[in-house]
């Protein structure tokens, strides 16, 4: 409920923010002194529809997105003592974080990875991919799950669809701002919409789609940290940094596919200018934050 609450706050808080800045910069007059005929406040709700609602639908389909494209097998009745061992561990986890108990699955790839994804901290899911097992000791899958543990109960997933959701609505309300500026600037106030603002409204949306990646993966970094330090606490700063050694060693898999990276444990590798772009810091930075 909290979450609900803070989601539908934040979209109110942005188009309050948003309004506010037009009205301070005599944007909202200036652009009816040229003519333009623009509804902010209609363009405005158009934008927190869009951009809210394809993140929200996004974060209400991830496990199923998860379970589709990870080929993820849930575990309804253990099959082994491995994957006995498995339930209870997260069990235990999810006890000791203050969560309902996730989903867990198993997913087959030969390089050891995990995640978390869900909707709410009572729906979740945490799967480990086989090659995880194979390459961990029981103390290091601890410190990983306890790791995805500390997401599901930070509400990582839905921090992050707010976030999401928060930059897609500025990117749709500039993008078409300006799109309308230079499409009056070039052709004047005699015709409908022409050719520029499409051009110009693609080309910003482009644009800026890039600059708020950039800040969603900054966001997702530091989240990162976060739930190495929660995997600490849960299973102990040796196992955590055990486990994240182990990880290294295996060349810092990153066979998750993109729409996957950013909930994985280790996401995707970036050097120069694809730093910024990155979803997780480097498992050499993590692990000596940790170690400090």
């Amino acid at each position: 409920m909290k979450r609900l609450l803070l989601f539908l706050l934040t979209n109110a808080a942005v188009l309050v923010v948003l309004s506010v800045t037009l009205q301070l910069f005599g944007v909202e007059p200036w652009l009816y002194q040229q003519g333009i005929g623009l509804n902010l406040y209609s363009l405005l709700m158009f934008s927190a529809v869009f951009g809210m609602g394809g993140s929200f639908i996004s974060l209400a389909i991830s496990k199923w997105m998860a379970k589709k494209t990870m080929g993820v097998r849930v575990i309804e009745e253990p099959a082994n003592a491995d994957e006995h061992r498995l339930l209870q561990t997260v069990r235990r986890l999810a006890g000791s974080a203050g969560i309902g108990m996730p989903e867990v699955g198993v997913f087959s790839s030969d390089q050891p990875n995990a995640f978390a994804t869900g909707m709410s901290r009572s729906k979740a899911l945490v799967a480990v991919s086989t090659g995880l097992l194979r390459s961990m000791n029981e103390e290091e899958v601890e410190a990983v799950l306890g790791h995805e543990i500390t997401h599901v109960a930070n509400g990582d997933m839905v921090t992050m669809g707010l976030l999401q959701g928060v930059v897609n609505t500025f990117v749709i309300f500039l993008s078409r701002i300006l799109g309308y500026v230079l499409d009056r600037a070039l052709f004047g106030n005699e015709r409908g919409l022409g050719p520029a603002y499409y051009l110009t409204t693609i080309a910003a949306q482009i644009f800026l789609s890039i600059l708020a990646t950039i800040i969603v993966m900054a966001f997702s970094r530091w989240r990162e940290f976060r739930a190495d330090a929660g995997g600490a606490r849960l299973a102990g700063r040796g196992q955590m940094i055990a486990a994240l050694r182990c990880l290294q060693a295996a060349y810092e898999p990153r066979d998750l596919p993109a729409e996957m990276g950013a909930f994985g444990i280790t996401g995707n590798i970036g050097r120069g200018l694809a730093r910024l772009f990155m979803s997780h810091p480097p498992l050499e930075e993590r692990i000596a934050a940790l170690e400090k």
